[in-house]
């Protein structure tokens, strides 16, 4: 039977009850049937939150893991941790927050496709947004997206590498996220040498103006994919 449930605890209710389908259907139409009639929601109501089907349920379970990431870090003291370990900290709590790896390894496949590839590319950078926002990141700066797409590829990499990662309690992929925040700090540390230098901070100076005038940065729908393309590149 139907039930008359607001929209938000109807949104909810689609998405828990997709995500035992998800393993063998995949994010598609037929989770979503099977969602709507295990979860009693109208389908009118159902279909009016997620009108693309199973790429809306997707996006609305990554979305819901940052979330989920945000408030664990709120309850978490990150005081006494260096903050390279307080990013490989947020990275792992999302990962472990992660119920089934099939769920995001489905994710994965969905968004590699050509037509949902940017919007997988936003997701990721949403989440890196959600993790320095949550570290206490105030830079309104060309900071404010180096330090995004920096994240984004460590952590689009280190999902890659934990979907594959059978070793005790994903310590390998542990190790390598260590490895990928010591490859950025490395980065980073050049670039603080180049600032300190004379002729670094003559060029640097134009481009860190124009970016200060910027008080709210905003992101344009095709930037974090571009941003990633670059960073691969090198």
């Amino acid at each position: 039977m139907e039930s008359q449930q607001p929209p938000e605890n109807a949104r909810e209710a689609v998405l828990n009850a997709a995500l035992s389908h998800v393993p063998f259907d995949g994010w598609s139409e037929t989770t979503l049937r099977a969602a709507i009639a295990d979860s009693g929601v109208a389908e009118g109501l159902a279909r009016a939150l997620y009108p693309r089907g199973g790429v809306d349920l997707a996006v609305a379970y990554h979305k819901d893991g940052d979330r989920r990431m945000v408030e664990t870090l709120g309850m978490t003291d990150l005081s006494q941790m260096r903050f390279r370990d307080r990013i490989a900290f947020a990275v792992r709590t999302r990962l472990d927050l992660v119920e089934d790896r099939e769920l995001v390894r489905r994710g994965t496949t969905l968004f590699a496709l050509p037509q949902y590839a940017a919007e997988g590319a936003k997701l990721i950078w949403g989440t890196s947004d959600a993790i320095w926002t949550a570290l206490g990141d105030t830079t309104r700066d060309l900071n404010w997206y180096s330090k995004r797409a920096t994240l984004s590829a460590v952590y689009g990499s280190t999902v890659l590498y934990w979907l594959g990662d059978d070793s005790l309690g994903h310590q390998a992929t542990w190790d390598f996220l260590d490895r990928r925040i010591a490859d950025v700090m490395q980065i980073e540390t050049l670039k603080a040498k180049i600032k300190d230098n004379p002729l670094g901070k003559a060029l640097l100076a134009g481009p860190a103006k124009v970016m200060e005038k910027w008080r709210v940065p905003t992101v344009p729908d095709d930037l974090p994919g571009k941003m990633m393309d670059r960073f691969r590149q090198g």
